[in-house]
């Protein structure tokens, strides 16, 4: 007998998966802690291997075809097609949608920079096992620090904080310090290793539930074939443009997450103001041009935020005949995304209120996560600096030079 119902498309999937998400998010945004519930749906809509790449499994195309085409087939992810996954988790939930472009990110980690054996055994196994992968990278952060065995391994003594994920996973990368070479070592651990403890010390005023606390490390054993060895090429440095666009994607989301709550809270609640001359909320034109205002800031940061998600592609199917001035060009687009994105993510959050009026600061409905959860992660580097490197740009031509921000 055949089935009436519709095949559940891809999209489909995302989009249940978001409104499932979107309905309890206010809820859990007050609560905290935890969402190892909504991890595992996240993990059943089988998001979590999205960015492997379709040799060991996964759905990732790591580059054209011999002819120069994209392959259009079924079931292939190219990095346009993550960062919309992130997004629309992000208008829903930005703290899950972190957790899922993190997840993506130490992917990437491995794909990068391990040896052919590493990335067999960590992608394939990402598969195979529905990882969830966790991170203790924080590179301005070096109170761990590595000491060599004597085997090619190192023992790790210390701490990391700002830990995104690892509460609750099942692998993680790891940077450390090496104080006698002043040089950072990368490698790949079991989150589940003798010496590791991972706190649920994480409480900020937003993204809430990305489980970034802190990891401690008590003589743990990294062995010699857990170590990344990073190459210096243009194209090892795309992972920090692919962290970058993580966040630019999340702010995009918030944004238009932000203008979704506030046009049904007034459609369904909004009042009037008293000298309006209208009898509905939606027909006074100040209100009207408020939400103009908000949907030209977040259409034009995810313009902007798929124009350097294009560049990046392109960047990417180069492989190892990227060149550095290329990889620069896809920073400056990054930077000129997440700047918009950024200003739209905060702004959304504020304008939300003066949209919505005095009854929609209720904490039950948790309006204030929007600008919260834009406000945290926008703290992490200053937006300064990105304007400065667009603005040398634009005057002289100059590129950015890779950083561990750009």
């Amino acid at each position: 007998m055949n089935d009436p119902r519709p095949p559940r498309t891809a999209e489909h999937v995302l989009a249940t998966l978001a409104e499932t998400l979107r309905a309890s998010a206010a809820r859990r945004d007050l609560a905290g802690g935890h969402a190892a519930a909504e991890k595992q749906l996240i993990a059943d809509a089988g998001l979590l291997t999205l960015a492997v790449p379709r040799e060991f499994g996964g759905a990732f195309a790591a580059r054209a075809d011999e002819s120069g085409a994209e392959n259009s087939a079924q079931n292939i992810t190219r990095w346009p097609e993550i960062y919309k996954t992130i997004r629309t988790l992000a208008r829903a939930d930005s703290a899950l949608a972190h957790l899922l472009g993190f997840q993506f990110l130490q992917i990437v980690s491995v794909d990068l920079w391990g040896n052919p054996a590493q990335r067999a055994d960590w992608l394939r196994g990402t598969v195979e096992h529905r990882w969830w992968w966790g991170n203790a990278v924080n590179p301005l952060d070096t109170r761990l620090v590595a000491q060599p065995d004597g085997e090619g391994g190192w023992r790790l003594h210390g701490k990391k904080g700002f830990c995104s994920g690892t509460y609750g996973s099942q692998m993680m990368t790891v940077s450390a310090h090496d104080p006698a070479t002043g040089q950072p070592v990368f490698a790949v651990v079991p989150t589940t290793r003798a010496g590791i403890t991972v706190h649920d010390d994480w409480d900020p005023i937003g993204q809430r539930q990305t489980d970034s606390g802190t990891v401690s490390f008590d003589a743990v054993e990294v062995r010699a074939h857990e170590v990344l060895k990073r190459p210096d090429t243009p194209r090892a440095s795309l992972r920090t443009l692919v962290s970058q666009l993580v966040l630019t994607n999340l702010f995009v989301g918030i944004a238009e997450g932000a203008l979704d709550e506030a046009r049904e809270y007034v459609l369904a609640n909004g009042r009037p103001w008293v000298n309006s001359g209208v009898q509905r909320a939606a027909d006074d034109p100040y209100l009207q041009q408020r939400f103009g205002e908000m949907r030209i800031q977040a259409l034009s940061a995810a313009l902007l935020a798929d124009r350097a998600a294009s560049l990046l592609d392109a960047a990417w199917s180069q492989g190892d005949d990227l060149s550095a001035a290329t990889r620069a060009e896809v920073s400056l687009a990054v930077s000129e995304a997440k700047i918009v994105a950024h200003r739209a993510a905060l702004e959304a959050g504020e304008q939300l209120f003066d949209a919505c009026g005095a009854r929609a600061t209720a904490a039950a409905l948790a309006f204030d996560r929007f600008w919260r959860n834009a406000r945290v992660h926008t703290l992490h580097d200053p937006l300064d600096y990105r304007v400065r490197d667009v603005g040398r740009h634009a005057l002289t031509r100059e590129l950015p030079e890779p950083t561990l921000y750009t």
